[in-house]
């Protein structure tokens, strides 16, 4: 599933193509995502310009002057930029064709993002007024990581996840960020110390924008907007290497599950 690196690397990706130009067109071939594309949004969107696309959690939010698309991937989707017309693959469900030509496609094998408009602010939309932080914001810190934590139970990987503490920090990302802390991923959430929260939230930080900076990473379906493959990969250190040696210490990666999610950890370096 695309997490927040990658959805970051597709805004900045479309935002160059998008920003300032008027939509000719929206052409939709399956209506049937996630939610059902609703009725009235190619009129909606056509002949109006795009003010400015924006990322909030996993939600792409693209602006117009009269409301805002909001754009989910979902487990498989993408987004390509296309500099002209060329035949739909299998799978492209909709087409956002600009004034110059460019078209942006939606590619989703699955069928679990989706497509939806709102004339209000996205903010109180109820996919997204529930949110925590932001990651890389300020709100994030090691103060709101560690009164989030108390008096839990649950495992502070499965916290990490919880899009209502903090967003956009899915599997791949937890478990690295919980490595380069040291905390070992079944821990109490409860128990994290204020200098383990302080170590997490930095590295949270951190792996993200690593992650970002090199395009995100690519496992089986994501691709960027000029099909590129994410590059974040070759720099995970625990996430799908289960009996490989750490890269700090070479006792073999271990694997579990958490909240029915694969979770990676080396039993040695990860002790707080």
């Amino acid at each position: 599933m695309p997490e927040l690196p990658e959805v970051e690397t597709t805004r900045r990706g479309i935002a160059a193509a998008l920003v300032d130009r008027r939509v000719d067109e929206l052409l939709i071939r399956e209506r049937r995502l996630r939610w059902p594309v609703p009725a009235g949004i190619e009129a909606a969107l056509r002949g109006r310009r795009v003010r400015a696309v924006e990322r909030r959690a996993k939600y792409l939010l693209l602006r117009f002057d009269t409301g805002t698309a909001i754009v989910h991937l979902g487990m498989s989707g993408s987004l390509r930029v296309l500099a002209q017309d060329s035949p739909p693959r299998r799978h492209d469900h909709w087409d956002l064709v600009l004034e110059d030509g460019v078209r942006i496609r939606y590619h989703d094998p699955r069928r679990f993002g989706s497509l939806l408009f709102t004339a209000d602010d996205p903010a109180d939309h109820p996919l997204i007024a529930g949110l925590g932080p932001e990651p890389l914001s300020e709100a994030f810190d090691a103060d709101h990581l560690f009164r989030a934590t108390r008096r839990r139970e649950v495992a502070i990987k499965v916290l990490l996840m919880n899009a209502r503490i903090v967003v956009g920090v899915g599997n791949i990302y937890a478990n690295e960020a919980l490595f380069r802390a040291g905390v070992h991923p079944a821990l109490a959430a409860g128990r994290l110390t204020r200098a383990g929260a302080a170590a997490l939230a930095a590295a949270v930080k951190t792996v993200l924008a690593e992650a970002i900076r090199i395009g995100g990473t690519t496992l089986r379906d994501y691709v960027g907007t000029t099909g590129e493959l994410g590059s974040f990969r070759q720099e995970l250190a625990v996430y799908e290497r289960a009996g490989a040696p750490c890269r700090r210490c070479r006792t073999p990666i271990r694997r579990g599950l958490l909240g029915q999610r694969s979770t990676y950890w080396c039993p040695r370096c990860q002790r707080r």
